[in-house]
């Protein structure tokens, strides 16, 4: 049976009245934290979560730091759990040596940001930002835009929301290559997408849109060079991390007149604040449609990860495996082995 004394603190807006339900029904006290108007968890320092997370055992949050420093100060901290997918910003290796568990929420934002880098990509074909500006100012004048219909789409990364974009790209009749180094034929074969090198994808692709996680070798793959490569006139979409992309350079091709324009929804400002004067640059420009980190962020896709997270933690709390595809660190067997 689960215990009547679990706290659960939840660092993240829109945390729905479902998902506090069902952690109240396994017995967890659900705590969510007080955050100004327009603060997130992403830039919240040690002190105040460290202050926030005083006796949790569960812990569901966003973008927040998670230190060494931090799992120290709280060793009653069983099961981090994020409500997204990325986990850059967790330290998993002293997770893991400190016997927590570090959980995703796999499988439920996937459909939101598919939707909304297909929207993007419609957007800036059909220059919907610039007509709207140009109408504000009085002029009705026609602006030509082109198609996704039959285009070419390069698709960086085959995970969950990489297949999600080459699902629906299928009703526009793209035809769809793919940059992964996990290439599956099966998946190939039966939806009809072709695997190519990185360098092939940026040359012959009308919109190249970015799914891949940031690491030390995927950071900046999209530079100068890169950018060089891509087809003059071609649209470039980020909805997955900032960093994929140098933010300088691409703003340099855009001041060039070098690519068509650019859907943002992540900038390398988010973790390195000094380049904020090139984010404001860049959402400035009318051939950028931006977002600020919001791809998730639709009432459904938050109550899928809402409740994802939420299964994490009760299932750690209960000594219960996660579903295998959430659990990104586990160190319970660490410590049961040394015990």
């Amino acid at each position: 049976m689960a215990l009547s004394n679990r706290r659960v603190v939840v660092t993240q807006r829109f945390f729905d009245e479902a998902a506090i339900a069902y952690l109240e029904a396994a017995g967890c006290e659900v705590v969510i934290a007080d955050l100004a108007p327009g603060e997130a968890d992403g830039g919240l320092d040690h002190d105040r979560l460290a202050a926030m997370l005083v006796g949790a055992q569960g812990w569901i949050f966003g973008h927040a730091k998670v230190t060494r420093f931090l799992l120290m100060a709280l060793p009653h901290l069983a099961v981090i759990a994020r409500r997204g997918v990325g986990y850059e910003r967790v330290d998993l290796e002293a997770a893991t040596e400190l016997g927590r568990v570090v959980t995703i929420a796999a499988g439920g934002n996937d459909a939101s940001v598919a939707d909304q880098a297909i929207g993007m990509m419609i957007a800036l074909g059909r220059r919907f930002r610039e007509t709207q500006a140009q109408m504000n100012a009085g002029s009705w004048s026609i602006l030509m835009g082109t198609d996704l219909y039959r285009k070419t789409v390069g698709v960086i990364g085959l995970g969950r929301i990489g297949r999600s974009v080459i699902q629906r790209l299928s009703g526009f009749e793209a035809e769809v290559l793919v940059a992964t180094s996990r290439p599956d034929p099966k998946y190939a074969a039966r939806t009809g997408v072709r695997y190519v090198d990185v360098e092939t994808l940026l040359a012959q692709s009308d919109y190249v849109t970015l799914h891949a996680p940031l690491t030390p070798a995927t950071r900046h793959m999209i530079d100068a060079a890169a950018i060089r490569r891509m087809r003059p006139g071609a649209f470039l979409i980020n909805t997955a991390r900032g960093g994929l992309v140098s933010d300088r350079d691409l703003l340099t091709a855009l001041e060039a007149g070098r690519l068509g324009g650019a859907g943002l929804d992540v900038f390398e400002s988010e973790g390195d604040p000094a380049l904020q004067p090139v984010t404001d640059a860049l959402i400035a420009r009318a051939d950028v449609i931006a977002a600020p980190h919001a791809g998730a962020s639709t009432r459904e896709g938050l109550a899928r990860t809402n409740m994802i997270a939420a299964r994490c933690v009760v299932a750690v709390l209960d000594g219960q495996d996660p579903p295998p595809a959430c659990i990104v660190a586990d160190g319970r067997k660490r410590v049961g082995e040394r015990v």
